[in-house]
């Protein structure tokens, strides 16, 4: 509606939607950079830096006697090689150790491990590539959302994607959630584009189309060798082709199919063999149908709000929190698409809910058929695939479907909002959990120290190799809840006096075999204290919390009594 101005002075509007996404998306990679090292690996983050080193297969569970802390450092870089071939002898040793336990393929593990070799584990080094592959998802979403609804709604596509709060802790996360969005990115807009210039036989074009076709063929190859998921989006791109262009699927077909068969030799040799070892117990099942289905629908509803809203919040959030966001992304996806089909864009409608719902429901077809639960399998990452396609819909939205005066405003809304809540994600949650165990060891750095720890999983033991530094005289003794009070008192009726300091480091989320009752694990607490208190004194209780329950340790610092 005009409001009475000169189309003049339309024209010369000082803000635009254009300009706001710019500024967003400048924000997107200053926000990037300044947090490459920001805040601790987690867990999940040190597993990878140690498949990537190629040395996942010299890792050993620590057993029931004290291990020297260092030995565990020296996997988290690469071996000592001599030559060609040990450097090629690790790698082996890398895919060897994929195909042993590693439910996820080799592509991401291998970049990482190429980039290790350039720049080093630093947090800072083993991050960048992926702030560089996001920021090229970035450049990617654009192109889409440029050939699908013009330049100002690819812009602000961009940017959505940009600081989106979800996608934003991925990109600064050494896993490989980051890649995934920029090759599934890549060949939607790829695939677009060659429907869009099929019809079209200049020498420029056939230039073009040679170009989308090796970004779409690659993409797709690249997707299903980064994360298996990635082949429900294959899924998404041949319906998309059958509702856009069928006339021409079966060239479609060729150039999809050709992705899927450059992962041929992987998918034979590794993914079978992962597939024979992979713990599928964990996605669980629940027998009664009710109680399934609502778990599936609480699924549905924690992916979205994760995706869509909260981003890396959830893992403080409780669950109905984290549902409620799901369910108020649930009623703004309706409203838009209404709105959408009133304004007779249905076309575009499809478009947006195939690349952004149709994943969605294929994960929750695969869940309710095989009685499993991986749609909402880590936070919704698992489904990190449907983010651009619902931020295309939004984008629509603003473009098509909301009066020009309210562009502006709404545009801005939500970019503040998402920019609020990724710029509180960095600063206001703690990240430094490990970082506090080294500084207290580090008051002396030369006194020989004993760790004891209520926990075995290894993404424990090695963020402890990782933040202690290996010149620290420190032994670790890592036991399972139930067993680690037996173990301390062999240790210290023997080795005593090897400890002038021990440091008990009480993990709330021990993973492998934790104490099933509160009573249980305050008798394991007590007997630690009637173990210790004979010879070493209490100096200083400390609780450290991060981002999760894998975080949340109190860390009791003993001496050893004078007297003694």
């Amino acid at each position: 509606m005009n409001l009475g101005l000169p189309v003049t002075q339309l024209k010369k509007k000082p803000i635009s939607v254009e300009k706001i996404a710019l500024v967003a998306i400048a924000l997107a990679i200053v926000l990037r950079i300044l947090n490459l090292g920001s805040r601790e690996f987690w867990y999940d983050e040190v597993l990878s830096l140690l498949l990537s080193t190629g040395q996942n297969s010299a890792y050993h569970t620590p057993g029931n006697a004290p291990v020297v802390l260092a030995e565990y450092t020296s996997l988290l870089n690469l071996p000592v090689e001599s030559g060609v071939r040990d450097v090629f002898l690790t790698i082996k040793n890398l895919l060897l150790s994929l195909v042993g336990g590693e439910p996820h393929p080799p592509l991401f593990f291998l970049s990482q491990h190429i980039w290790l070799r350039l720049f080093g584990n630093s947090e800072v080094a083993m991050r960048s590539l992926n702030t560089l592959l996001s920021i090229a998802a970035i450049g990617s979403v654009y192109s889409l959302g440029k050939v699908v609804l013009g330049h100002r709604s690819g812009l602000f596509l961009a940017a959505l994607l940009g600081i989106n709060p979800f996608y934003l802790f991925h990109s600064l996360n050494y896993r490989m959630y980051a890649p995934l969005v920029l090759w599934q990115t890549l060949s939607a807009s790829a695939l677009v584009h060659l429907m869009c210039e099929i019809n079209t036989p200049t020498i420029k074009s056939r230039r073009s189309r040679f170009l989308w076709n090796v970004l779409l063929i690659g993409s797709v190859a690249a997707g299903l060798l980064t994360f298996y998921l990635y082949a429900y989006w294959v899924i998404t791109l041949a319906v998309l082709v059958l509702y856009l262009d069928r006339q021409h699927w079966w060239q479609h077909s060729l150039r999809l199919g050709a992705g899927v068969m450059l992962t041929i030799p992987w998918m034979l040799w590794g993914a079978l063999k992962q597939l024979r070892n992979a713990d599928l117990k964990r996605f669980g099942s629940v027998k009664e149908v009710g109680s399934a289905l609502f778990i599936h629908l609480q699924d549905v509803a924690q992916t979205l709000g994760s995706n869509l809203l909260l981003g890396d919040w959830v893992t403080s959030l409780p669950p109905i929190s984290v549902a409620i966001a799901g369910i108020l992304v649930i009623l703004l996806l309706l409203t838009c698409s209404i709105s959408l089909w009133q304004q007779g864009e249905q076309k575009n409608l499809g478009l947006a809910l195939i690349l952004g719902i149709l994943p969605l429901l294929l994960a929750l077809a695969v869940d309710i058929t095989t009685q499993s639960f991986t749609l909402g399998f880590g936070w919704g990452r698992t489904m990190i695939i449907i983010l651009p396609g619902c931020l295309l819909l939004l984008a629509l939205w603003l473009e098509r479907a909301l009066a020009w005066q309210w562009r502006i405003p709404v545009a801005s809304a939500l970019l503040v909002l998402y920019l609020t809540i990724s710029i509180g994600d960095f600063t206001l949650r703690q990240r430094s959990v490990f970082h506090s165990v080294a500084e207290l060891l580090s008051k002396d750095v030369n006194q020989p120290s004993l760790i004891v720890m209520n926990s075995k999983a290894w993404g424990h033991v090695m963020r402890l190799a990782y933040y202690i530094p290996p010149q620290f005289p420190v032994m670790l003794l890592a036991e399972h809840p139930a067993d680690i009070a037996t173990s301390l008192e062999k240790v210290l009726k023997n080795e005593a006096r090897q400890y002038p300091r021990i440091l008990w480091l009480d993990s709330s989320e021990p993973l492998w075999s934790p104490l099933k009752t509160q009573a249980e694990i305050d008798t394991e607490k007590q007997r630690i204290q009637q173990i210790l208190s004979p010879q070493f004194q209490l100096r200083q209780t400390q609780n450290l919390a991060g981002t999760m329950n894998l975080d949340s340790f109190t860390i009791k610092l003993y001496h050893r009594s004078p007297e003694t």
